[in-house]
């Protein structure tokens, strides 16, 4: 099947947390049908109960605890909770244009968006949001799902902040008119050498293949002669996203993934020949946190012998979710059919039905039988067996397995670093340092230089000192133990709080050990695999 026609076939189709589709819920009989014996059971309770029951939330309740029984991935979306779970994956929403951060129960603008609302009225990195819409908004009150519901709202419409800000003494109030904030899919995209490319893609969305095109295109121009991308904590997103990421790195007429279901039947959708990179030298970065999407994008390489995963095992999901949606603005999304790589593996974890419980600790399950740390530590189905195009041996029924196991990198983690990390203590702690010397750091605008600042500040005895008078207890031979480690969270968080998520990421990079490897592979220009016969010569 031709690619475009393939992906028109998938609109409505979606593998992660997206719902757009609209339907009534006169399309469910199990909603309307008057036989029904669900529908005959809520009927007797409106009209016999002894008290009086509210039946909205009677329905509210059964919803989702009748999708629990069927998989780990079919779900209710209550009507007040899917404006949030859409708008991540559409690309942009109607909001005020900041990235925040709570601290001490203040919203913290570390970075307001070029072009957007807020920076049009003069709101800046380092402003303290106290007031909203005439009232107080500190304290208890402030967390994240709170003051997204009162900074999002109607484009056009206008919300007043009350704003803090470093040097002045009096509250500063702005109106702003809310208007169209994009939302990235491609966190980064450059020259991590002089000879490869570098893509960081966070999901599958409705703008992430025209944001790759635009990488690609931007990498071309410094003469890019290999590709990495990275889709480790990826969770999914569209699958349409996915087919036309992967069609641009396939020759004609290959199969990027197909899916079947009970109800629906074996759709192909292939590769058409048009993609601008069909011959670039490509590793994939996968992790646990690979999912859905992610999977079939290296399931599509791997099995076309396209390019190399690198890394740890994926996630596993292999299910394909149809969004419903009805009429008083809640959705379901019902699993409908399984997708399955070109070499017809799916690649679907084991799940119990109505055991979500078990289904959820499953990387835990991993971590503890040490998958994290050795490739050996990895259970392979060996009753699903498959082959790739050159015949090299790939398994179903659990995750993409890398072609170049990494394993998770543990140096330096001490009980010091570990309590550290799960109280938040160092973003915190970079964003109080940010703040107090914003217009020193001001001076460097790219990473480089800000990092040949930072480490020569002694960011960490500072750390020590901030953390002990939060309660954490100086510990200074775990704190050396781990002083590379501090040193490298450290800096990057403020980097990252000066210049973004790439310039983050960038900087990360250069630590990286999974990165670093799918950089041998591309230096010894392995990114090709070889077929078995080849291998062994």
């Amino acid at each position: 099947m031709p690619l475009l026609l393939a992906v028109s076939m998938v609109v409505g189709i979606l593998i992660g947390t997206f719902y757009t589709n609209h339907f009534s819920g006169n399309k469910l009989g199990i909603i309307n049908t008057s036989s029904n014996k669900l529908n005959a059971l809520l009927r007797i309770v409106n009209d016999q109960y002894v008290d009086t029951v509210n039946m909205a939330n009677l329905v509210e309740e059964a919803m989702p605890q009748i999708l629990a029984e069927l998989d780990p991935h079919s779900s209710y979306i209550p009507a007040k909770d899917l404006e949030a779970v859409t708008s991540d994956l559409r690309g942009s929403f109607s909001g005020i244009g900041v990235q925040f951060t709570i601290q001490d129960d203040t919203i913290h603008i570390n970075n307001v968006i070029p072009g957007g609302p807020s920076e049009k009225v003069g709101l800046l990195a380092g402003d303290r949001i106290v007031e909203v819409d005439d009232s107080a908004f500190v304290g208890k009150i402030v967390t994240n799902n709170e003051a997204m519901r009162r900074l999002k709202g109607p484009k056009n419409s206008e919300v007043k902040l009350g704003i803090m800000r470093p040097g002045e003494k009096e509250i500063l109030h702005f109106t702003i008119v809310r208007g169209d904030i994009p939302v990235k899919s491609i966190d980064a995209a450059y020259m991590i050498t002089d000879k490869f490319g570098y893509i960081k893609v966070n999901k599958f969305g409705e703008t992430t293949y025209p944001e790759l095109l635009a990488a690609l295109a931007k990498l071309a121009t410094s003469s890019c002669k290999g590709l990495i991308v990275d889709l480790r904590g990826n969770t999914g997103g569209y699958m349409t996203a996915a087919i036309q990421m992967v069609n641009e790195f396939l020759p004609n007429k290959r199969l990027i993934v197909y899916t079947e279901g009970r109800k629906s039947p074996r759709e192909n959708y292939m590769s058409n020949g048009t993609g601008s990179s069909q011959k670039m030298p490509l590793v994939i970065l996968t992790d646990e946190g690979s999912a859905s999407a992610s999977e079939i994008f290296a399931g599509a390489i791997q099995d076309n012998d396209r390019g190399t995963i690198v890394g740890r095992r994926s996630f596993g999901k292999g299910l394909v979710q149809q969004p419903i949606e009805f009429s008083d603005g809640s959705a379901i999304r019902l699993t409908i059919a399984r997708y399955y790589t070109p070499s017809g593996r799916c690649i679907q974890k084991p799940y119990s039905k109505g055991n979500d419980a078990e289904y959820e600790m499953d990387l835990i399950t991993r971590y503890e039988h040490g998958e994290f740390f050795s490739a050996d530590s990895i259970k392979q189905n060996k009753n699903e067996v498959y082959h790739t195009s050159l015949g090299r041996t790939v398994y179903g029924g659990g995750g993409i397995m890398p072609d170049i196991f990494v394993p998770q990198d543990t140096i330096g983690i001490t009980s010091y670093y570990r309590m550290a990390a799960t109280r938040g203590l160092l973003p915190r702690f970079a964003l109080d340092y940010t703040d107090k010397n914003r217009t020193k750091m001001q001076e460097y605008d790219n990473a480089d230089a800000l990092v040949k600042f930072l480490q020569k500040q002694n960011l960490i005895e500072k750390f020590a000192q901030y953390a002990e008078s939060r309660g954490l207890k100086r510990r200074n031979n775990l704190i050396a133990k781990s002083r590379t480690l501090l040193n490298e969270v450290l800096i990057g968080n403020v980097v990252y709080d000066m210049l973004g998520i790439e310039s983050y990421i960038e900087y990360l990079n250069k630590s990286d050990v999974t990165v670093q490897k799918a950089l041998q592979v591309l230096e010894k220009g392995e990114a090709f695999p070889k077929a078995p016969q080849q291998e062994e010569e």
